[in-house]
């Protein structure tokens, strides 16, 4: 009940990217399918691997306490890629936001404030058909990115791992792709995103007489860490690579 009225139970989502960073405006009655709703537009635009989220909350009906366990999946779900900095705005009560792992301002004002101005070279992204010259020109993206960065030392694992995944989406989910590469202080990430919603399975070792199925024992064994960020329209599946990491025997 709200002024008097019963209202829907109905969130509108309206994404601002015009800002320094994006910016996702929640506005309705939280209830089961508008939260599903709000967490899959979240998870949507940090598929994009923003270097910044901010979310304001100050339109938003949650009469029974769901935007708490919604903000804290879209937490966990994206921690380690791609770990963007959130923030919501439009609440002075930042106690009841604690547990969700977002930091609260009164207003957008302080929230963007707090954020600081995002610095676009350390992220980059292309899009890319399903088809066999894709990986290629991702490497030539990469490699070129890595000796602006002054981080060829990276070059390598990275041009490997990208070919993977790349390679995966041309021979499987054989979608139009994005591929998304950041640095952040010492550890830099991959990624690809494709509209397939089959995520991909680790097995472990496979027999030495096997027929492939060594791409993701190779992802494993070169990055830090890597996983799957799984969409409403498909998936990203991602890599974070840091300098000593080095090629373990497949």
């Amino acid at each position: 009940m709200h002024n008097g009225a019963i209202m829907p139970i109905e969130v509108r989502h309206l994404v601002d990217r015009g800002r320094a960073h994006p910016l996702v405006r929640l506005t309705g009655v939280l209830g089961d399918e508008s939260a599903a709703s709000a967490r899959s537009a979240l998870l949507d635009v940090l598929a994009d691997q923003p270097e910044a989220l901010v979310v304001d909350v100050g339109g938003l009906v949650d009469p029974h306490g769901l935007a708490v366990t919604v903000l804290r999946d879209v937490f966990e779900a994206t921690r380690y890629w791609p770990g963007s900095r959130l923030a919501l705005c439009g609440t002075t009560d930042t106690a009841t936001w604690l547990p969700a792992g977002w930091p609260a301002w009164p207003d957008q004002a302080g929230a963007f404030a707090a954020l600081g101005e995002p610095d676009p070279d350390r992220r980059i992204s292309i899009d890319l058909e399903p088809d066999v010259g894709a990986a290629r020109v991702a490497r030539e993206v990469i490699t070129e990115a890595c000796h602006r960065w002054e981080r060829t030392d990276l070059t390598g694992n990275a041009c490997i791992v990208t070919t993977e995944l790349v390679n995966n989406v041309v021979a499987h989910a054989r979608t139009p792709m994005r591929v998304l590469l950041a640095l952040d202080d010492e550890t830099m990430s991959v990624a690809v995103r494709d509209s397939s919603p089959v995520l991909p399975r680790f097995t472990g070792p496979v027999a030495p007489t096997s027929f492939g199925g060594r791409g993701l024992l190779l992802i494993n064994a070169m990055t830090s860490r890597w996983g799957n960020l799984e969409l409403a329209g498909g998936k990203v599946v991602w890599a974070r690579l840091v300098p000593d990491r080095t090629v373990m025997p497949v």
